[in-house]
């Protein structure tokens, strides 16, 4: 596939149209990178050098160290675990419910979770907890299933884990590397900020993020204990979408429908990433102004442009390729569809 021409120009193309009527009311703009494990351009639009904060898109790769260190063959994890260190779950009684069981098998509980607390983001398990006058706990944030994978590493190789957010805490320094190597990224000057489950957040390019992406995608680069975590870290994401994200997600759907081809993590503030094991690729994607919406529609008309789906699939997962916009009485008042960025 040749790359984009002019709209590699544009620092940051309009991705997406939000149509009203027969008017548009609405542009999302933002950039995207697809490339190999060699870190080759293979599709681009939009200034991809540029660094972004990826949030929680590159969970896969943080998750990493917890089979390198050897803490998920010392706690027998399955791929439900693993699933879970890169979830970005809705707080779901099936997600409370495995994080709490997985820290009793590693002789810690939600206390030493340093994520915080937050209502779940799925409605009704919010709703339950809201009627049953229960506050929300660590168990419900959203990330505490990396932070589980976090405190196993800990636990396994006998560290103080009290502080493992922090950047100098050896918990977070073999996370860091290991996003630094798989990114081809000098961490240390790269921006840095806090994320909003409490640990470092390191700026990184689209391209940098795609290949990372990529190298989990065709692992066949990297050494064989890499290589082993990797494949183990997809294959779980593709045998439990619903624990990577939650009930309704877009990244739940296209695995379900289509996981033979896709493992796809979201991220906030409009950051997607993919790995495609079969095409030997990854992707990153950003929303400029960090519009969800807007992003899910990008990464799905990506996904979509590169062959990802086949027929059946697409038509399985045509309400997120053009989402219909209703108004509160459920009437269908317009769409979100993906701009002339995707026109390859």
């Amino acid at each position: 596939m040749p790359p984009s021409t002019d709209l590699h120009q544009d620092p940051a193309p309009v991705l997406v149209e939000i149509v009203r009527g027969a008017m548009v009311e609405s542009r999302h703009r933002g950039a995207f990178a697809v490339v190999d494990a060699a870190g080759k351009i293979v599709r681009s639009a939009g200034a991809v050098d540029q660094p972004v904060f990826p949030r929680s898109a590159i969970k896969p790769l943080q998750a990493l160290p917890l089979l390198e260190t050897g803490a998920a063959d010392k706690y027998g994890l399955g791929a439900e675990e693993l699933a879970l260190a890169c979830a970005s779950h809705h707080g779901e009684p099936v997600h409370v419910q495995k994080v709490s069981a997985w820290l009793c098998r590693i002789g810690m509980g939600e206390g030493d979770l340093e994520c915080g607390a937050h209502l779940p983001t799925d409605v009704p398990s919010a709703q339950a907890l809201i009627r049953g006058s229960q506050p929300p706990s660590q168990l419900h944030n959203n990330c505490s299933g990396k932070h589980t994978g976090f405190l196993c590493t800990a636990a396994c190789l006998g560290e103080d884990h009290r502080g493992y957010i922090e950047a100098e805490h050896p918990v977070m320094r073999r996370v860091i590397t290991a996003v630094g190597d798989m990114t081809g990224t000098d961490m240390a000057r790269a921006p840095a900020g806090r994320d909003g489950c409490g640990i470092p957040v390191i700026g990184l390019t689209l391209q940098a993020m795609a290949q990372g992406m990529a190298r989990m995608a065709d692992p066949t680069g990297l050494h064989d204990e890499r290589r082993a975590a990797s494949t183990r870290i997809l294959d779980a994401m593709a045998a439990h979408p619903l624990l990577v994200d939650g009930t309704g997600g877009l990244a739940v759907e296209v695995m379900l429908v289509a996981g033979d081809q896709v493992r796809l993590k979201p991220g906030a503030e409009g950051v997607f990433c993919a790995a495609l094991p079969k095409l030997g690729l990854g992707l990153a994607l950003k929303i400029e102004d960090g519009a969800g919406r807007a992003a899910e529609v990008a990464v799905a008309a990506l996904l979509d442009r590169l062959g990802c789906f086949t027929d059946d699939q697409r038509m399985a997962l045509h309400p997120f390729l053009l989402p219909k916009i209703k108004n509160v009485a459920g009437v269908e008042v317009g769409v979100m569809r993906p701009a002339a960025a995707f026109d390859f």
